[in-house]
């Protein structure tokens, strides 16, 4: 087994991070595009081999494709990060440039992949990777539902006073601070709705703090967050490689499913081996529904940005 990860820095790192220590894979590459870095991150990472007791090889490639090649699953986390009071769809411009030219170079060596894409905005360049690669829908996947979806654990713990591990609890929608929609509705403390535990009031401002959970980290950090997406694109791999068929919230491609077609959204799938295998029905309400079709629209106006880049 053989998994890349496109882009070194820290997203990209902390992803490369999890795989290794988790053993997903007996070869693991990280590549960039600045001379040195995935190097110089790539032997950090193998001296902690002996500590930590894994035996992934790391290797890390300034920009040298022909290194992931036969790459059973690629990571890309490629592009610009946030800054403070930069939305994801600002980054749009850049990162699509790059995003295609990771794509198109990672195909020449292993056409036959699974790609994650972690970039920014992640819908639209999830809906870059399937129109530019070709490859089968169920192999283009978007991290980030699943992100969304441990943030909207976490702010639910912290109401609750419960542990994360304890909450099944998806966003649906866009990755971005005004198209996700946690569903509260169908949020459970072990299989107990946590509408029962939670006023009105909180209810409203877990699922408020869960959609700029992204921006708030970036105004305390002063760039994008880390650990969490790095840790969400190794839980999907991990899913991947294990053929666990683990329920995640992630961003593919629609025909049909939940009102929309041509986009990349996120909605409840399946994964395993062979990448997203099966997308759930959660029966959204009216409400719900509106939210989602709303959600579509904007992620639509950003994806037809592309056209004109």
């Amino acid at each position: 087994m053989k998994i890349t990860v496109v882009g070194a820095g820290a997203v990209g790192a902390t992803c490369a991070d999890n795989i290794a220590r988790k053993e997903l894979c007996e070869e693991l590459v990280l590549l960039d595009i600045k001379e040195g870095i995935s190097e110089g991150k790539a032997q950090d990472m193998m001296q902690t081999a002996a500590l930590l007791g894994f035996d992934t090889k790391i290797i890390g490639t300034t920009n040298d494709y022909s290194k992931t090649a036969g790459s059973d699953v690629v990571v890309i986390t490629s592009g610009l990060p946030r800054k403070p009071g930069m939305t994801r769809e600002e980054l749009i411009g850049v990162n699509a440039g790059i995003v295609k030219g990771v794509c198109e170079n990672i195909l020449k060596h292993s056409p036959n992949t699974i790609i994650i894409v972690i970039s920014n905005p992640m819908d639209t360049m999830t809906y870059l990777a399937l129109k530019s690669t070709g490859l089968p829908k169920n192999k283009i996947i978007g991290m980030g539902g699943t992100l969304d979806s441990s943030r909207f654990k976490y702010q639910l713990s912290q109401h609750l006073g419960c542990s994360p591990a304890d909450l099944n609890a998806v966003v649906v929608g866009g990755h971005g601070d005004t198209t996700m929609i946690p569903l509260i509705r169908l949020a459970t403390w072990n299989s107990v709705p946590v509408t029962k535990f939670l006023s009105e009031a909180q209810q409203k401002q877990v699922v408020a703090d869960t959609m700029v959970g992204g921006a708030t980290l970036t105004k305390l950090i002063g760039t994008s967050a880390w650990y969490a997406p790095g840790a969400a694109g190794a839980a999907m791999v991990e899913a991947i490689v294990r053929d666990e068929k683990k329920l995640f919230t992630c961003c593919v491609a629609l025909d049909g499913e939940y009102g929309q077609k041509d986009i990349c959204l996120g909605v409840p799938v399946t994964i395993g081996k062979n990448g997203w295998e099966k997308i759930l029905d959660f029966g959204l309400n009216a409400e719900e529904q509106a939210a989602f079709n709303k959600s579509a629209d904007a992620v639509r106006n950003m994806n037809d940005v592309l056209k004109t880049l």
